[in-house]
């Protein structure tokens, strides 16, 4: 199908099913996955995940995450720094040790077992994102802390896909590797914060005197995709990036202007199609072919986030409740989890049989969050 053609669908998907979903009373982005895996390859064809969509994928996120941050308290964020670290920790410590626990139980060796239990580490917050928007739930401290602690996550989960690396191709780890990544991380967000916070001021306080239609938005919207490319730059997820500039956004004169105008650019073309494009890239005929550990694999995935970031937020003083709803926000895995077990599959560590056990779960604990979610924040 011609991509323009391809497009239109997506965004007429993305509406009609995130309506229907809505109407429910369950998430638009329910419906839009669902919307997704309907049009792409696992049923109908109809849609394929290529570079245009991707693209356009990508950049969905991106603002997703950028509107993140303008809508993101600024003093809360302040205040959950250390239960952050606490909530990533535990939440990469646990699935860590079941998921290792697990596989070795099954049978498979201990180096696959490793980077099984890696791959476990990953959360990808693009989906929690949207339906935290979208339950008015992105300001409070459970969502605010599930943010933070993503970005933090990001971070452990580079060093542990390091220290496996190291493993497979040394038999050891060097402490300078670990120190370089550490570096790189200090170095970004320490620059971000202190240059970038006056810099950002000035340029959208200078982009006035431009007199063009829009020129505040797409300087916010330009600072926005260099701190993506920052981020990737430094070993850092590029949604971690535009998640620190919509902060530093958030913090200028020109904030509000920069959110209404960015909200409808991105709620108009950009997010929809990411999170229709989420299921399109899902081949759902995977989940046919997943033997007994995939699914069970599945289990610990979504056990071990809500466990240890559960654990870690409710040694943080949240209520019961409120740990429940941080630990089903860090369920889902995508990006970080996929890369991971590419270098996996790469490294000849993975074969192709087992490198579908990480695609199962991510499918899986793609789809039962917003189920998850909309049953964590009804018991309030």
């Amino acid at each position: 199908m011609d991509i323009f053609l391809e497009l239109a669908l997506i965004l007429v998907i993305a509406k009609l099913f995130g309506y229907s979903t809505v109407r429910l009373g369950f998430p638009a982005a329910l419906g839009q996955l669902v919307g997704g895996i309907l049009i792409g390859p696992s049923l109908l064809d109809l849609v394929g995940y290529d570079e245009g969509v991707k693209l356009l994928a990508e950049l969905g996120v991106i603002m997703l995450l950028f509107l993140a941050g303008l809508e993101t308290d600024i003093e809360e964020f302040k205040h959950v720094g250390l239960t952050a670290f606490i909530v990533a920790s535990l939440g990469v410590f646990v699935p860590f040790i079941l998921g290792y626990l697990v596989a070795v139980a099954w049978g498979y060796s201990n180096v696959q077992s490793l980077f099984l239990s890696g791959v476990l580490t990953a959360t990808s917050v693009g989906l929690t994102t949207s339906i935290l928007m979208e339950v008015k739930k992105l300001r409070s401290r459970v969502g605010t802390t599930i943010l933070a602690a993503a970005v933090v996550d990001d971070v452990l989960g580079i060093i542990v896909l390091t220290i496996l690396v190291g493993i497979n191709t040394r038999g050891s780890v060097y402490a300078k590797d670990l120190l370089i990544i550490l570096g790189e991380v200090v170095v970004y967000f320490t620059l971000g914060l202190l240059l970038g916070h006056p810099a950002v001021k000035r340029t959208l306080k200078a982009s006035e005197k431009i007199t063009l239609p829009e020129t505040v938005t797409a300087m916010a919207i330009a600072i926005m995709l260099i701190f993506a490319y920052l981020a990737e730059r430094f070993q850092i997820a590029g949604i971690t990036g535009a998640y620190l500039a919509g902060i530093l956004v958030a913090g200028t004169d020109e904030a509000k202007k920069v959110t209404n105008k960015t909200m409808t650019i991105g709620y108009s073309l950009f997010i929809p199609i990411f999170l229709v494009s989420i299921g399109v890239e899902s081949d759902v005929r995977v989940l046919a072919q997943a033997g007994t550990f995939a699914l069970i694999y599945a289990l610990v995935a979504i056990a071990g986030k809500v466990i240890g970031c559960g654990l870690g937020a409710f040694l943080s003083k949240f209520t019961p409740v409120e740990s429940f709803q941080v630990g089903i926000g860090m369920i889902p895995r995508m990006e970080v989890a996929l890369i991971m077990a590419n270098v996996a599959l790469d490294e000849g560590v993975f074969t192709s049989g087992v490198f579908s056990i990480p695609v199962t779960m991510v499918l899986i604990t793609t789809i039962v969050t917003p189920f998850l979610l909309k049953l964590a924040f009804s018991r309030e």
